[in-house]
């Protein structure tokens, strides 16, 4: 089964449930969904790796978010956000620790032969390919340059 798949059914066991915040996160995953398989140039499909991007995205809003709304002091709102955050974040694989994350950067720069900083773009290109949906982009850049300065 894949994700869109997965998201049908688990809105109508929260409907069932009457989860209404669960519901709402689910609505909203669905939406976007949608209209990736309907967006110009898109072929009617929605291939898990698209999707677990789509899934990334929502999750780095929701907490972005939130964040904005505490620093506005509305803890409700954030509260909201972080709760959706939380209900995407459960379709996306368990993020790779730090250890996990170094040894695979070490291995892509020993692959690549990379001696310095001047080698960011060869040794990102092929990480970011690799460890998407992993881990943040941001998370994989720090550690590439840590590891080639």
């Amino acid at each position: 089964m894949d994700l869109f798949e997965q998201i049908n059914q688990d809105i109508k066991a929260a409907m069932l449930a009457k989860e209404t915040l669960r519901l709402t996160a689910l609505r909203g995953i669905k939406k976007e969904f949608l209209e990736a398989k309907t967006a110009k140039g898109a072929d009617g499909e929605l291939k898990d790796d698209v999707a677990l991007k789509i899934l990334q995205k929502m999750a780095k809003q929701r907490k972005e978010s939130a964040q904005i709304y505490t620093e506005q002091n509305r803890p409700d709102l954030a509260e909201t956000e972080l709760a959706e955050s939380a209900v995407i974040e459960n379709y996306l694989p368990k993020p790779l620790t730090d250890e996990e994350l170094t040894a695979a950067v070490r291995k892509i720069i020993e692959e690549t032969g990379a001696k310095d900083l001047k080698d960011l773009g060869k040794v990102m290109g092929i990480a970011s390919k690799q460890l998407a949906g992993k881990t943040d982009g941001r998370l994989i850049s720090e550690k590439v340059k840590a590891l080639l300065s």
